[in-house]
């Protein structure tokens, strides 16, 4: 089974790729599939700035495109002294796939500084639950 030093090596390693040249700010994000896959992403930014992706989806993305359907944890790594958790857009992405006890580490170059549920970080989400009973 994949460690979650496994996992942050794998964010941190990919957090080195990101392409940030309007803020300079490199976030590397890896998923750890009920399988024992690991898949990973960065931010991406482009001059048509805000328009680029988070490495949580990127992460989400390359999950899909992997054949992967559901992520058992995360690892989101940024730097500075403050958390970097994910935007509200990636959480609900997260949560498209994950369940409300999907841990969520957060991490900094040093190691994991923080870890939360997925209900810790949306709780009272809407997910694909909630279409189900349709």
């Amino acid at each position: 089974m994949v460690s979650l030093d496994t996992l942050f090596e794998a964010a941190k390693t990919i957090q080195a790729r990101a392409y940030v040249p309007y803020s300079r700010f490199k976030v590397g994000a890896a998923i750890l599939t009920p399988e024992g896959q690991v898949f990973t992403g960065c931010n991406v930014e482009n001059a048509a700035y805000p328009v680029g992706s988070c490495a949580e989806a990127g992460a989400v993305s390359a999950m899909i495109a992997g054949g992967g359907s559901a992520i058992r944890a995360i690892v989101v790594m940024g730097d500075g002294e403050h958390l970097v958790t994910p935007c509200g857009g990636c959480r609900q992405r997260i949560r498209e796939f994950a369940s409300p006890d999907t841990k969520i580490h957060i991490a900094g170059p040093e190691g994991i500084r923080k870890s939360f549920t997925l209900e810790e970080l949306l709780p009272f989400s809407f997910g694909p639950d909630n279409l189900t009973d349709r």
